[in-house]
Order: C-alpha cells, then sequence, then structure tokens
C-alpha cells in the first residue's frame, strides 16, 4: 500500500507524546512536515520537514493528510482551510466549538471529496469496539442505563482549557469521551433529552465539573461526569435487560499501551497492550487508500456535538 505521508499542524503534547510516536510506529505512514509557531518542538517529532507557518503546510504538495493539535477554537479554521488545499484532515477531538462549525468542516469535506475524521482515539480501541458489538448484537437485551465518568484532579492555570472563548472547561476536554461511547451504543438518530445538570465553574468561566441525567429514547437513563477536581477515574458501565457489560480498572477511555480487561456478564475478556493512536492512524491511512475500513463518522461528531450543546444551555 502506498504510504500516507502526514503533516502535523501543532507540536504540543498531544503531537509530542501520543501523535507523532504512533505515526512513526505505524505501517505506510510517513511524517512527512510538523508546523509548529515553536521550531525547536517541531523539529523534535523528526518530520522531513519543518515548516514556517501552518500554511506553508498545508500548500505542500507533498503531505497528503493533516493532523490538527491546536486548541479548540482553531480547529474550524485550520481544518476547513486544510481541505480546501486538498488535504484528508484528522482533528483533535472536540472536533468544534459547536455543530454550526462541524457544519462548515463537513461541507469542505464533501465539496473537496476529501476524508474528515474526529480524532477520538479511544472508539479504535479493541475493548471499546468489543464492548460496542456486544451490546448491540443484543447480549444484554435493550439496554436500561448507561453510567460514565472522566475525572482527574489537575491545575489548568495559563491553559486553553482554562479559557471560555478558545473551548475550555472540563466537559470539551473530558466529557467527549463518555459522550462518544454512549453515542456508539445507542446511536447518531437518538433521541436525547437532558433531565438534570449540575456545574462546577471556576475563576475563569469554564466549567472544572459537569455532571448531567439524559434520557434516550425514552426509556434509557444515561449519566455522566467530567472534572478536572475529582480524583482520577475513569468508568463506563451499561446496564441492559438481561445482563451488564462494563469496562473494567480506572481507564475506561484512555488504555494505552497496557493491558485492559472488560467485563461482559459473569466472565471477563482480557485485552493486549495497543496503541488506539497508531489503530487510528493506520485506519485513515487505508481508508484514503480506498480500503475497506473503519473511521468514526461525521455523524457520529456532529451528533455528540448536538448533545454537547444541550448540555451546556441546560444549565
Amino acid at each position: 500500500m502506498k504510504s500516507t505521508r502526514w503533516g502535523l499542524i501543532g507540536a504540543g503534547w498531544i503531537a509530542t507524546r501520543t501523535i507523532a510516536p504512533a505515526m512513526h510506529a505505524a505501517t505506510d505512514t510517513i511524517v512527512q512536515g510538523v508546523a509548529s509557531r515553536d521550531t525547536e518542538r517541531a523539529q523534535a517529532l523528526n518530520p522531513i520537514t519543518v515548516h514556517q507557518s501552518y500554511e506553508d503546510l498545508i500548500n505542500d504538495p507533498s503531505v497528503d493528510a493533516v493532523y490538527i493539535s491546536l486548541p479548540n477554537h482553531l480547529h474550524c479554521q485550520w481544518t476547513v482551510a486544510a481541505l480546501n488545499a486538498g488535504k484528508h484532515v484528522l482533528c483533535e477531538k472536540p472536533f468544534a466549538m459547536n455543530a454550526a462549525e462541524i457544519k462548515l468542516m463537513v461541507e469542505a469535506a464533501r465539496s473537496n471529496d476529501r476524508l474528515l475524521v474526529e480524532a477520538v482515539w479511544s472508539r479504535w480501541h479493541p475493548r471499546m469496539i468489543r464492548m460496542v458489538d456486544y451490546v448491540k448484537a443484543g447480549n444484554i437485551g435493550d439496554i436500561v442505563s448507561i453510567e460514565s465518568s472522566f475525572t482527574f484532579p489537575g491545575s489548568i492555570d495559563g491553559n486553553y482549557r482554562a479559557q471560555p472563548t478558545m473551548g475550555g472547561g472540563a466537559l470539551f476536554d473530558v466529557g467527549v469521551y463518555p459522550l462518544h461511547a454512549i453515542a456508539a451504543l445507542v446511536g447518531d438518530d437518538a433521541h436525547v433529552e437532558i433531565e438534570k445538570c449540575d456545574v462546577s465553574v471556576g475563576p475563569t468561566g469554564v466549567d472544572l465539573t459537569t455532571k448531567w441525567q439524559m434520557r434516550i429514547n425514552g426509556s434509557i437513563t444515561a449519566n455522566g461526569l467530567a472534572s478536572f477536581e475529582m480524583p482520577e477515574n475513569q468508568s463506563l458501565i451499561v446496564r441492559g435487560e438481561k445482563g451488564t457489560v462494563e469496562l473494567v480498572g480506572t481507564q475506561a477511555f484512555t488504555s494505552w499501551h497496557k493491558s485492559s480487561t472488560l467485563r461482559l456478564g459473569d466472565h471477563t475478556e482480557e485485552f493486549q497492550a495497543v496503541d488506539p493512536y497508531r489503530l487510528m492512524i493506520e485506519n485513515f491511512g487505508k481508508r484514503i487508500q480506498g480500503q475497506d475500513s473503519w473511521v468514526l463518522t461525521l455523524e457520529t461528531s456532529l451528533s455528540v456535538a448536538k448533545v454537547l450543546e444541550q448540555i451546556q444551555s441546560s444549565n
């Protein structure tokens, strides 16, 4: 298969710790270029070319696809620019600031016939895929309830996560993981009502904790929690009429280079350590080469964005 030549816009923590290493390890993948305000950090990612500007990178004819790992408020702008420059785009989560921006991104992808995917890397983990397939196959009957959380204690001072205008806050940063898991389980067309939402707002105006209760399709109760000020924990438990499934442990969404366990009723299944970032990047590359390889759909990303807006407007 022809190698996918990647350009990275941004050389922050995500690009440095996860994306660039995954690309260097992935099959049929080349880190062709990096564009960053910090030239030294860009060079540290070992690309073939370091670009002096984002514009230079997206207009580089040797780049096939672009990974965008900029602060949230810049996702739409540079995704649309890259798509209009003829590049395929894999964009960091959350996809954009709101559903309206995502619609602009989708329109640009379709008008340019380019692949556009939100990089919710947890969806490529074999354990998550197995859980979703098991539930959708009817093994636990109709879903009754979903309990999910992503919390950790940490300072966001001086970070874009502390700025409302930059798409900061716990809901946008870590709440998207539970919401994408819920969407995978109930489908993109599910009817969602927010029954209750409690928010703890920090001094800069972003949510430090958001806790919500949803009613899905009139019969499923889904409770979620996202927080920057609680002990570290991630959980996902799905209860059905005939059984329960659970991502065991405290890393339901960020199991990375570690073995993991899935509880299916009264037995468990073990999963070897994997790098879901690498799996995501390889699947994306296969898809743009015309192979039948799973990627997160734009319909799912748009449905999650709409639920995010419902939660935000309910408090």
